[in-house]
């Protein structure tokens, strides 16, 4: 009895691994950085001789690599927001990122609160910077904060799903 089993679980187990091959067609996030782990660091040395600051900036040029180059600055924005008091405050989280010199224009965020008036269990706010984005989530059933660098969507936006106008 068990033989007669074993052959269908074995194709459903590689049906099911196939089929699930086919979800990892986009690449793997460059970077996921928790208050657990060091932020990614800028490359330390540039190549012609000359020092350079390894501090980040918000100037991002539309580089493929220019999302990577802003996420430690993009990460230390959003844990600081999330040491204080508006840590599921969509509105904290753009402001901040604004001061930090990046493009209110460019970003997305979701709403604060659930259709029927309660906190959001999560929220998710995004910069797209060329064909990349960076992206953040932070909330209750989150934990730590989370960020990372994703490839930005061909509708032009970076998060999946209805979000929230950035009017202010």
């Amino acid at each position: 009895m068990a033989r007669l089993l074993a052959r269908p679980v074995a194709v459903l187990a590689l049906a099911a691994a196939l089929g699930l091959a086919g979800c990892t067609a986009s690449p793997a996030p460059e970077a996921v950085t928790t208050p657990d782990a060091a932020p990614p660091v800028a490359s330390a040395a540039p190549t012609d001789g000359s020092t350079s600051s390894s501090a980040p900036s918000a100037d991002a040029s539309t580089s493929a690599s220019a999302a990577a180059a802003e996420l430690p600055l993009f990460t230390q924005t959003v844990q600081s927001v999330w040491s204080g008091p508006n840590q599921v405050s969509g509105r904290a989280y753009i402001d901040a990122l604004v001061s930090a010199g990046f493009d209110k224009s460019a970003m997305q965020v979701t709403a604060d609160a659930t259709t029927v008036g309660n906190p959001a269990e999560s929220i998710t706010f995004s910069v797209r910077l060329g064909d990349e984005c960076l992206v953040g989530q932070v909330g209750p059933s989150i934990g730590n904060p989370v960020t990372s660098v994703l490839p930005a969507l061909s509708s032009g936006g970076c998060l999946i799903g209805q979000t929230r106008a950035i009017n202010w």
